[in-house]
């Protein structure tokens, strides 16, 4: 089997406070091992998505001040760079940082400036959240990544627990970040169906968080062939949510082999306690996918990331 530690990487499914660093928090709350873990990492099972989801309620208690937001940020980005990551879009809903006096703005600067302290090229999405009763804060964070476009944050996403609050509700603020041509992301088909996929196409996505579910409906595949929408697709965090059942019955390689640009992502390094490594290892195991398949969907993820073609055109040196 590959050793894929050594191998340049691109991560475009990542999101901040699924990633935080266990030892670092541990030692910062003294807290027992056995508590953080239960706290901050997802059982190989978990009941579904919103189970899973419970386990971010913990890491975004703490990040609630310039200091912790600064500790995530850089732990993230040395840890990423450690697993020779290349380039990374890392995710967060700055609306959940606000609970200690920061406002979004100010939670999107500290990142951003924060970022700046590794060396590892790296920028923000910022997710609009599904819920009840938050869309104030929702078009708040879109005029904060209107502000930050281009300076650190590169798009925004819309995250949360599909199945509760669809999709289609959320095309109005769709429509505004149209008009304010910001790219974006969607997370679709996870929790959700097909169709979930289909209004994130309608909606004008370029890229879909997860979208494994296109394997159910055979158009729609050819409707993502065919718009040259790419897929972010996180295997472990798949399974623990129970979209499928293990990695031998996950269809990243019948989707791969549709022609469909696929790209592969951890979704959450700590909650999913994963890291690309070793989804790559996964999959070569499990799925038969190869070291020239992954190296294809980190082409892949290069093509779709959310910068210049001039950027896009430095990361392809890596891959050669």
């Amino acid at each position: 089997m590959n050793n894929y530690k050594k191998m340049p990487k691109i991560e475009l499914h990542l999101h901040l406070d699924g990633s935080l660093d266990i030892k670092n928090i541990q030692k910062k709350y003294k807290i027992s091992k056995k508590e953080i873990k239960n706290k901050m990492i997802a059982d190989e099972k978990c009941q579904n998505l919103n189970d899973y989801l419970t386990k971010f309620d913990f890491p975004i208690s703490i990040m609630q001040t310039k200091e912790e937001l600064e500790d995530a940020v850089i732990n993230l980005l040395e840890k990423l760079k450690k697993q020779n990551v290349i380039y990374a879009e890392i995710r967060f809903a700055p609306q959940f940082h606000i609970k200690k006096g920061l406002t979004q703005d100010k939670v999107v600067e500290i990142v951003i400036n924060a970022s700046k302290n590794v060396d590892i090229k790296s920028n923000f999405i910022l997710c609009i959240m599904r819920g009840k009763d938050n869309m104030d804060l929702n078009y708040e964070t879109l005029e904060v990544a209107k502000k930050y476009y281009g300076k650190g944050v590169c798009a925004v996403d819309l995250a949360g627990a599909e199945a509760l609050y669809k999709t289609e509700n959320y095309e109005e603020i769709f429509k505004k970040v149209v008009e304010y041509n910001i790219l974006f992301t969607i997370h679709a088909g996870e929790a959700d169906g097909p169709e979930s996929i289909e209004t994130a196409i309608r909606f004008g996505a370029k890229r879909i968080g997860h979208g494994v579910r296109c394997i159910e409906n055979e158009e729609l595949m050819n409707l993502i062939k065919t718009k040259n929408i790419t897929l972010e697709i996180c295997p472990t965090s798949n399974i623990q949510t129970c979209v499928y059942n293990n990695y031998k019955e996950h269809p990243i390689k019948q989707i791969y082999e549709k022609g469909i640009k696929v790209t592969i992502n951890t979704d959450n390094m700590t909650v999913s306690n994963t890291d690309l490594a070793n989804e790559y290892k996964k999959l070569e195991k499990y799925t038969g996918l190869t070291k020239k398949d992954f190296i294809e969907m980190n082409k892949n993820a290069i093509n779709s990331a959310f910068i210049s073609e001039e950027e896009k055109k430095e990361l392809y040196k890596f891959m050669c």
